[in-house]
């Protein structure tokens, strides 16, 4: 209020501070006490990866986590000013950098003249001690040791109620309002999202935003026939470049559009679009959720998915526990759709497709003399990206074909069972495919080969729909993208039977328009 002069003496308590303990409160309340190394200090609440949520490292949203500390506060009396600090990349500056925002969003000094720093991580605490701060180490040392705050957030994922022992009132009452505790368990149990949201840390997503963005008009000249009125949602909507062109269409200008994005980077696209008034469309929302979790709309109320290049992902980043588990993955996904699609709705399922025949054998040979022919691969984990697509994109076509089969093997748990016949290569037709579709991405190799595009065939997906109470509706078909073949493929390849015969170049594409009955 007007008139209000603050201490001059900050306590610093840097953190991601999803979840706040009793014993923060009681150890703050000591040190800030009139007994205490900092009395009537002021706490400065630095919450780091504030910009970050959903993930499995930054599960809850800022707003979320800075409820709870102004709750607390207001519940122990405690001064507090809570600030809200941006994901740095791992580096040595993290508290010269936690500091200085700190400083600029509060305009007060807080040089250790006139800060303490409140901290139990060790490596945190020692770069503020070489800064010249007395550190306190609040959990650190202490014997019983007290539940610090990222375990209890674990004990949150393992759906025990324990956590409520350790957990201050305000975390527990934050968390039960927002239902946080599910929210929590979905993201750190999560099979699919790594630890910063995204599918793979080698995905370099400035090229995937770009070419989503490239590729929105034809897509929507694919499937704009198809789309009903009424709630359009666009699952793994990527930067929403399809629901921008929705939104120009004036047969949905008052319709909803509704966008659901799992992976942080596209998600933030996503919204600064919708800041910047992108959409004419006042009923345009986005979500950050995998819709292979529970389902997050309610029952017959979705006119129309669309779903472009997502299906093979979910199978591809499903975890092959079992036999099974990829299978199951998708037709849960699919059952989830089935389940919140109105009577006469749709699904539009574009996606990579596998052959018809993906078990037959088939003699591939491939150019040799476009590139490097090194004597063996070369393991290529923890290599800048950069590097990895100078090598990849220096190999011949065969070469590539090696490095494939060990890097498809390692990160998509595919084994390519190959042999050579004279100059060709003697494997599965799905496993061919799978190679000579992927051959050209070397900027995003390591990622692209996380991923299975011949998983499943035309008539596996028209099984799974039948399922899932669906049914194919006209419009459906496979198709072979004649480009990438003339293009891309037959310049460097060729297929043939085991007897030498020449093979015509099987599908490589679905679309699938799913419809629920009346």
């Amino acid at each position: 209020m007007p008139g209000t002069v603050w201490p001059v003496t900050f306590l610093l308590f840097p953190g991601r501070h999803h979840v706040l303990t009793t014993f923060q409160a009681d150890y703050l309340q000591s040190v800030t006490g009139p007994d205490g190394q900092c009395p009537e200090a002021t706490v400065v609440w630095a919450v780091t990866s504030a910009n970050h949520h959903t993930t499995k490292r930054n599960p809850v949203p800022y707003d979320r986590r800075e409820a709870a500390i102004e709750r607390l506060s207001t519940q122990t009396g405690l001064r507090s000013l809570v600030v809200a600090v941006h994901d740095v990349p791992p580096t040595d500056l993290f508290a010269d950098a936690t500091v200085k925002a700190c400083e600029e969003a509060l305009g007060e000094d807080l040089s250790p003249a006139t800060t303490t720093v409140a901290c139990s991580t060790a490596s945190v605490a020692a770069m503020y001690r070489d800064l010249g701060y007395t550190v306190l180490p609040v959990e650190d040392g202490l014997d019983p040791q007290p539940a610090r705050p990222w375990d209890v957030l674990l004990e949150i994922a393992d759906g025990s109620d324990v956590w409520r022992k350790s957990a201050h009132p305000a975390t527990v009452d934050v968390f039960e309002r927002y239902r946080l505790d599910d929210h929590v368990r979905r993201c750190v149990n999560d099979p699919v999202i790594g630890d910063d949201g995204g599918l793979t840390p080698t995905r370099d997503y400035h090229t995937y935003a770009e070419a989503f963005e490239t590729a929105s008009d034809r897509k929507w000249e694919q499937i704009a026939d198809f789309v009903r009125p009424g709630r359009i949602l666009d699952i793994g909507c990527a930067t929403g470049g399809l629901l921008e062109r929705i939104d120009r269409d004036l047969r949905f200008h008052e319709s909803d559009l509704l966008g659901v994005e799992v992976a942080r980077h596209l998600m933030a696209e996503c919204e600064h679009k919708l800041n910047q008034g992108v959409f004419s469309n006042p009923n345009v929302y986005f979500y950050q959720r995998n819709m292979l979790g529970d389902a997050i709309f309610s029952p017959n109320s979705i006119d129309t998915s669309i779903s472009i290049a997502l299906t093979h992902e979910i199978w591809s980043y499903t975890p092959p526990t079992s036999p099974s588990s990829r299978l199951d993955a998708v037709r849960r996904f699919v059952h989830n759709i089935a389940a919140h699609t109105t009577a006469g709705g749709v699904w539009i399922n574009s996606d990579v497709c596998a052959p018809d025949d993906p078990d037959r054998q088939v003699a591939l040979s491939l150019d040799d003399s476009d590139g490097r022919n090194p004597n063996s691969v070369r393991d290529l984990d923890g290599l800048p990206r950069a590097e990895v697509a100078d090598h990849v994109g220096a190999l011949s076509t065969r070469a590539k074909f090696d490095q494939f089969q060990h890097d498809f093997a390692r990160n998509a748990g595919v084994i390519i069972g190959a042999e050579t016949s004279g100059a060709a290569i003697l494997l599965r037709l799905g496993d061919a495919m799978d190679f000579l579709t992927r051959k050209d991405y070397a900027d995003n190799w390591l990622s692209e080969s996380h991923e299975q595009f011949c998983g499943l065939t035309y008539a596996d997906w028209t099984k799974i729909i039948s399922e899932a109470g669906l049914s194919m509706a006209p419009g459906s078909h496979a198709w072979r993208n004649d480009w990438v073949i003339t293009n891309r493929i037959a310049p460097v390849a060729s297929l043939a039977d085991p007897g030498g015969a020449s093979i015509d170049w099987p599908v490589t594409h679905l679309l699938a328009i799913a419809e629920k009955p009346q």
